[in-house]
């Protein structure tokens, strides 16, 4: 009989451990960590002290991302108040870049709005396609140019388009960026980004 089979008949029959209470007492099994032997009673107990570490170690994790998220909300909160201090459409954009730099570490940041510089037709479908923030390893279509010489330098992209509220067509492209191949990917998460692209729309629709 294969050690399986024992497990499944052992599974399905709980009753058998009634009948041999004895044998359950006086069992012994080795140690999982040294050679010695020792009974199922403390082999369980390890085995729950484990699963004791186990959920603290999962604990500590949440309350950690949990921490993280609330120092995140805390920046966007400080982000949006600085947004709507500006007076005019000029210092908008202007605060809305350096705040990112300031609140959020992002090293490099553009905002390009269609009124006042129309893109190439490929990034305004572009922009109008994406309800959602966009994060990649390069460039998309003509935007690495709108950085400069430092264009050639970044590795990690996040592209926000600018809309007025659920309008399918954009007004604008909000590009943050990174020498970090790792601060924006595609897999990550775009909640907070979304709370920015819409915070910035918001601002900049007084002027527009």
């Amino acid at each position: 009989m294969k050690s399986d089979d024992v497990a499944e008949y052992l599974q399905g029959h709980p009753e058998f451990f009634e009948a041999h209470a004895q044998m359950l007492a006086d069992l012994v099994i080795p140690h999982p960590y040294g050679g010695r032997t020792i009974s199922l009673s403390e082999r369980q107990m390890l085995t729950l002290r484990e699963r004791v570490k186990e959920l603290e170690k999962k604990l500590a994790d949440l309350v950690e991302f949990a921490k993280e998220n609330e120092a995140l909300q805390s920046k966007v909160h400080d982000y949006t108040l600085a947004l709507f201090g500006a007076r005019d459409l000029y210092s908008q954009q202007e605060v809305t870049v350096r705040n990112l730099r300031e609140i959020f570490s992002v090293p490099h940041a553009v905002i390009h709005l269609w009124k006042e510089q129309p893109p190439s037709t490929e990034v305004m479908a572009f922009a109008d396609q994406h309800a959602k923030p966009i994060c990649a390893h390069q460039a998309l279509h003509d935007t690495q140019s709108w950085f400069g010489e430092s264009g050639e330098h970044l590795r990690s992209f996040a592209y926000l388009p600018l809309r007025k509220g659920h309008d399918d067509q954009s007004f604008g492209l909000l590009v943050l960026a990174s020498e970090d191949v790792q601060r924006f990917y595609p897999e990550m998460g775009t909640v907070f980004l979304q709370r920015i692209a819409e915070t910035v729309s918001s601002a900049l629709q007084t002027y527009l």
